[in-house]
């Protein structure tokens, strides 16, 4: 058995995920409940906000945020749909399309970075109380 074998089906692979999962399901809520947008919808604006100019071509977005082509394009329809991007036509090639952050994007980023950075901030302590994950949580905090 590999190195790699071991770590993906070891305590420290679990670890990982147990963690991803609690502090994913925390995020999501917060930002859902207070905000009324999804976390990928939180991050693909918070990636749009960061670009320069405030675009990205959809693949880049996809990579960005971890997402597949066919999910990226539906997240980005939603976030049209409410005004908060829109799409534009890459000038150089017509093939290539980006999505826009808009001025209302911009803003319910802004609105909801302090709740995102909030409630990361108390699921990493919750998770560090906890005994099968305060040695993760150890290794990840300086």
């Amino acid at each position: 058995m590999s190195v790699d074998e071991k770590a993906a089906d070891g305590p420290l692979w679990d670890g990982v995920v147990t963690l991803h999962g609690r502090v994913e399901s925390r995020l999501a809520k917060a930002v859902q409940s207070r905000h009324g947008i999804g976390l990928s919808e939180y991050r693909a604006l918070c990636r749009l906000s960061r670009a320069d100019d405030g675009e990205l071509r959809m693949q880049e977005l996809a990579d960005l945020i971890g997402l597949n082509q066919s999910s990226v394009s539906r997240l980005v329809a939603r976030l049209e749909s409410a005004g908060l991007t829109r799409r534009d036509m890459c000038p150089k090639d017509r093939r290539g399309v980006y999505t826009v952050i808009t001025d209302e994007g911009r803003a319910v980023q802004r609105k909801a970075a302090p709740t995102y950075a909030e409630t990361l901030t108390a699921a990493l302590d919750d998770a560090a109380n906890d005994p099968a994950l305060a040695p993760l949580l150890a290794t990840l905090r300086p």
